[in-house]
């Protein structure tokens, strides 16, 4: 698995836990987000990043902000992405295991590290399910075909 992990201005300390993580995992990854503390706008990280999602460079991405919503929103933008904005470890196994999403995102201001740890490593280890959910999210498809 290759992930693309990304957070603005209010996600750096999440982001250097979840980059951790990664490395214990021994999951390669790409960190593209901003290295400064003055506030830069989200869009100009989760757009590009989702891009290389789709494109299959990467198979999933982590997505950073000071709520998470703001990735979220802008990552879902983008045609093929699936983003759950996750603050617990139920719904990162289930956003898995039903939705099959390809970007989680995450609010420091929200969780905290090892909350977050947590979250991310669920979502990282569990796989989809397939099934009648597979029939769900062909209809998701076909609607954003359109």
């Amino acid at each position: 698995m290759k992930v693309i992990i990304t957070a603005d201005h209010a996600g750096m300390t999440i982001r250097n836990e979840v980059k951790n993580l990664l490395d214990e995992m021994n999951i390669e990854y790409e960190d593209t987000g901003c290295s400064c503390e003055y506030s830069v706008d989200y869009p100009d990280y989760a757009l590009p990043a989702a891009e290389r999602v789709v494109n299959g460079e990467f198979d999933r991405g982590i997505f950073i902000c000071g709520t998470g919503i703001g990735m979220s929103i802008s990552a879902n933008k983008v045609k093929g992405i699936r983003c759950a904005l996750v603050s617990d470890v139920y719904s990162a196994k289930l956003t898995r295991q039903h939705n099959d999403s390809n970007v989680l995102a995450m609010g420091e201001r929200v969780i905290g590290p090892g909350l977050a740890r947590e979250i991310a490593k669920t979502w990282l280890e569990t796989e989809f399910d397939g099934g009648r959910h597979a029939n769900r999210l062909e209809k998701v498809a076909s609607y954003e075909n359109n």
